[in-house]
């Protein structure tokens, strides 16, 4: 809203410092200041206010170290993250823009499940909280919605560089680096030699007009990639600072894929994808990092507050629609490697239980207990040595997604 108001500003009047309004890199600072002082200032009122509406956790014996302690500290604290998120965005975004509009139908739908698992957990007394079913079939219609608002939208597109021998001059009579703007179903993808995968060219045998049809394959991998790390997210939120650490590690590396791709100098210069008004993410990524930073001054061990499903799972959906957006979603399984793993343990855990209870007619474990950081809590490491590991795996995982994009 300020966006637009300081444009019309330094349009009608040329007020002094409006034009700084223009820039991604200012507003996403301001972004990142209001949503951290926002997260950090009213955070603590919404902390007593839960406390207050006695929304306590409540806490299952699995017989952790330091885990009745926690039982009673204020849940739902995702509330923090998506206000502290929402309200710089809607102040500094341009709110017309196609991938701002999708991360906010993110953000509020994701909360909207979230906030009614939790709901049911601690109200209604129900400890399974919303049915599974239910939650698939909300992850699934919004996977539905973002792929086709990505691959129906026209404003949702790329440039490609030009290929050698190949000129073509801009308005000012200057050589052009990219072509014009177009849709396409192109993604990034490590290790190939272009470095690019165009899902369309999997229906190729179809004939000739086989691109139109690509949202077959497009909007069920946008289904895919929403529900596993949203999921994922949900399932590293067991101790203290564990997803909202990594996720913030996560979301920082995005931020940085988002400003490249949406600067065609720095796209150029780095010869990555260059997608036009993409740039404008970075704006609530730094909303989202601030949110995600200031929720961990009170989630860091000994917890004050938990984000609880409201967070976990909006979380998880907003980094995987920034993934697509960026087009860096086959990234993922690097990138979100602390989400992969606690998903794969669970579901390693419960596939070699069910196999040896059919075969020996006793079930077996891999892991002392999963997701993988009950596994170290049980094996008797303490809670903070643990977050702070997975961090730094983070950390090396984030920086070895970036350099990925050149190994060709």
């Amino acid at each position: 809203m300020l966006y637009y108001l300081f444009e019309y500003l330094e349009k009608h009047y040329q007020l002094t410092g409006a034009g700084l309004f223009q820039f991604i890199t200012f507003r996403a600072a301001i972004a990142f200041i209001f949503s951290l002082l926002i997260s950090t200032i009213y955070g603590k009122k919404i902390i007593d206010y839960l406390r207050k509406m006695q929304v306590g956790e409540t806490v299952r014996d699995l017989g952790l170290q330091g885990q009745i302690e926690k039982k009673g500290t204020p849940t739902m604290g995702g509330i923090i993250i998506i206000l502290s998120t929402l309200i710089p965005v809607l102040l500094f975004a341009k709110l017309d823009n196609i991938y701002i509009i999708i991360l906010i139908i993110t953000t509020i739908w994701m909360g909207i499940i979230g906030f009614v698992d939790d709901y049911i957990k601690i109200f209604k007394k129900d400890k399974e909280g919303l049915k599974g079913r239910f939650k698939i079939l909300g992850q699934i219609g919004l996977g539905i919605i973002v792929g086709s608002m990505f691959y129906f939208n026209d404003s949702v597109t790329i440039k490609e560089e030009l290929p050698q021998g190949v000129v073509q001059l801009a308005e000012d009579g200057s050589q052009k680096v990219f072509g014009d703007e177009h849709k396409s179903t192109k993604t990034t993808v490590p290790f190939f030699k272009n470095n690019e995968l165009d899902y369309s060219k999997a229906l190729s045998w179809i004939g000739d007009d086989y691109q139109k049809y690509a949202w077959l394959i497009f909007i069920p991998l946008v289904i895919f990639i929403i529900t596993a790390v949203s999921n994922g997210a949900n399932l590293t939120d067991g101790i203290d600072g564990l997803a909202a650490g990594s996720s913030a590690i996560i979301v920082v590396t995005l931020g940085i894929f988002a400003w490249i791709s949406g600067n065609i100098i720095f796209a150029d210069y780095l010869d990555v994808m260059y997608i036009p008004q993409s740039g404008e993410m970075v704006i609530y990524i730094s909303a989202f990092a601030g949110a995600l930073i200031g929720f961990l001054w009170y989630n860091t061990y000994p917890a004050q507050v938990f984000m609880g499903d409201t967070g976990s799972l909006t979380i998880g959906g907003i980094i995987a629609v920034l993934a697509i957006a960026v087009r860096k979603e086959l990234l993922i399984p690097i990138l979100a490697g602390i989400f992969l793993a606690e998903n794969l343990s669970v579901i390693l855990q419960v596939g070699y239980f069910k196999y040896t209870k059919k075969k020996y007619g006793e079930g077996r474990r891999i892991f002392k207990m999963s997701p993988l950081h009950h596994h170290y809590q049980k094996s008797g490491y303490h809670e903070s040595k643990i977050v702070t590991r997975f961090w730094i795996v983070g950390i090396l995982l984030a920086v070895l997604t970036i350099v990925t994009l050149k190994l060709r």
